[in-house]
């Protein structure tokens, strides 16, 4: 009997997803529990995706600079990540492994260009790059406030299009009519903005004393009656996308159920939370209540399936 061996790129491949699931137990331990809730013919494919996110995200957020290079070596720095990503995507190799990874599952899930290139814009506009929506700075800007149009813009890119990546990985092998991809589009993409909205709020001391960054407005300060406004277009957001999880094949439901759960807690934590306090600190969800959240998810998915 001839027992199968793995060819050296299917070798390559695991060795890669390896990376991409260190990457997102390192960085996050509420996506990686809510990754463990999808089914295994997505699982990996997610966690490629959020891999790739990552390390881009942690390339225009301090860690090239942190290394010492100057602010064009940062941009060329990222220029070469999305060079390389759009090659491995079309030839379905990189000798980067988290780029490797993620080209894996765009080429298993048609994730292209019209959802790659804006992610990559927004990651140019935390450099200052775009020059349709920011003024490219021959220096690092300093401080970098976004209007609502470069807002909506990069939310756009950050985060609605990553939300899209998973979607087309949920559907890759469903068959639907064009009413449901549209309206699961725009559950996908209300729930992306949200999470990067409530991010925003989260972050508000990092964002601006260390990146020197506004991302919800031109005020050097958020006012209070500003967070109960972005609270309200978070809970609407929420709402549009938890509209659409009984359109997801069954085993997404739970996953997205338990990341929307931990979010619409964020979002109650920060209604609760003064403009001062969120610039003092970030807020957060202990651990034990994830669990519950996910727990509940899980129990809510299961008595849908078996009504």
């Amino acid at each position: 009997m001839t027992v199968a061996t793995d060819t050296s790129l299917t070798h390559f491949t695991r060795t890669a997803e390896r990376a991409a699931n260190q990457v997102i137990s390192a960085y996050s331990t509420s996506f990686g529990l809510a990754c463990r809730l999808l089914g295994s013919r997505h699982r990996q494919h997610v966690r490629n995706i959020y891999a790739l996110v990552r390390v881009a995200d942690e390339l225009v957020d301090g860690v090239t600079a942190e290394a010492g290079l100057s602010y064009q070596e940062q941009c060329d720095a990222l220029t070469h990540f999305i060079d390389e990503t759009h090659r491995a995507v079309k030839l379905g190799y990189s000798s980067d492994l988290i780029i490797h990874a993620f080209a894996q599952t765009a080429r298993a899930a048609g994730i292209d260009d019209s959802l790659i290139d804006p992610f990559f814009d927004s990651m140019r506009m935390d450099l200052g790059e775009r020059t349709d929506l920011l003024e490219r700075n021959a220096a690092p800007p300093a401080p970098l406030r976004f209007d609502a149009d470069a807002h909506d813009g990069y939310v756009h890119g950050s985060a609605e299009v990553v939300g899209l990546m998973c979607l087309r990985v949920f559907m890759r092998d469903e068959k639907i009519d064009d009413g449901d991809a549209a309206a699961l589009e725009h559950g996908a993409s209300r729930l992306g903005a949200a999470f990067q909205n409530i991010n925003f709020l989260r972050d508000l001391a990092d964002d601006t004393t260390r990146l020197g960054r506004s991302y919800l407005g031109t005020a050097d300060h958020l006012e209070d009656r500003d967070r109960m406004g972005w609270v309200s277009t978070i809970r609407a957001q929420l709402a549009d996308a938890n509209a659409v999880i009984p359109m997801l094949p069954r085993d997404a439901r739970a996953a997205v159920r338990s990341a929307l759960a931990l979010f619409q807690a964020l979002t109650d934590r920060i209604e609760q939370t003064t403009v001062d306090e969120l610039y003092r600190s970030r807020v957060r969800v202990p651990d034990p209540v994830k669990a519950g959240l996910a727990a509940r998810a899980v129990a809510s998915t299961w008595m849908e399936l078996h009504r």
